[in-house]
């Protein structure tokens, strides 16, 4: 018998960690340089931009297989951290062109990992 609850959060571990997966794939395929040059311009290493991978590809893998999920959570939760930081800060209390918050993708990684985080994976996991 499903249970809603578990039902509920597989679809949200799908949403996150599928939607993720998109911008990791996308990084696999078109290199990390964007990511070096904002570190560069932070004065911060440039090699730390290889840890987008961790947030972008590992976190959201382990999310959708429901095996550490938490820990895939807070990987991502700390990619948008460190990305809104580096990226978006200037954007925090803006709105976008068509009204909503201009950050409202980047919100949504963020605030629906931290839900991650304490919901846990549910029934339907590979392993906790």
């Amino acid at each position: 018998m499903l249970d809603n609850a578990d039902l509920g959060k597989l679809i949200i571990r799908l949403t996150l960690g599928g939607l993720m997966l998109f911008h990791g794939i996308a990084k696999l395929l078109n290199g990390i340089g964007f990511i070096e040059g904002e570190l560069a311009s932070h004065g911060l290493p440039t090699v730390l931009a290889y840890g987008v991978y961790v947030g972008e590809l590992i976190g959201p893998l382990m999310v959708v297989l429901g095996y550490q999920t938490r820990i895939g959570a807070l990987l991502i939760a700390f990619n948008m951290l460190v990305a809104i930081a580096l990226v978006h800060g200037h954007q925090l209390m803006s709105l976008g062109g068509n009204g909503g918050w201009a950050l409202e993708l980047q919100g949504f990684f963020l605030f629906t990992a931290i839900a991650v985080l304490f919901l846990g994976p549910g029934k339907y996991k590979l392993k906790n």
